[in-house]
């Protein structure tokens, strides 16, 4: 059966392309840049606990607590430079109490990192214009090194 001419041009699909892209779309653009964020989150988190590794280590080498001080702070900033991490904001926090135990015990340095990486390039509406990321290693003091208090 052939409809009248007047419905003919309500059975045409013209158009109904372009209004399936806007609404997919922002979407799919959303669900891209939630995807890099937690990408650049979970890329950031590893950074700054190599980080605070490297700082640890760094310290643990050290004689002395300002000297060990002193190298932790160096080492995680460049560490983190290194790797690309932009922290809008960073601290490192160094405990070396380890370096003051006697020769003969086992003494340890532990390092927290802490860095703000800011999300707010990406776009993402909702979403917190910076996260802030910490990080914690342990390095062990050589028991048998001489110290120096």
């Amino acid at each position: 059966m052939q409809l009248p001419v007047r419905f003919e041009r309500y059975r045409r699909d013209d158009g109904s392309a372009a209004i399936e892209a806007a609404i997919v779309l922002p979407s799919l653009i959303m669900f891209l840049c939630l995807a890099i964020a937690g990408g650049r989150i979970v890329t950031s988190q590893a950074k700054i606990e190599a980080a605070a590794e490297d700082a640890a280590r760094e310290a643990s080498i050290h004689r002395t607590a300002a000297s060990a001080q002193a190298a932790a702070q160096a080492a995680a900033a460049e560490s983190l430079a290194d790797q690309g991490i932009d922290c809008s904001s960073s601290s490192v926090h160094v405990n070396t109490g380890g370096i003051s135990v006697p020769v003969g015990q086992v003494g340890t340095i532990s390092v927290a990192v802490t860095c703000t990486v800011p999300l707010s390039d990406l776009l993402l509406p909702g979403a917190p214009g910076a996260r802030t990321l910490s990080a914690t290693s342990t390095s062990v003091v050589d028991m048998f090194r001489e110290r120096q208090t």
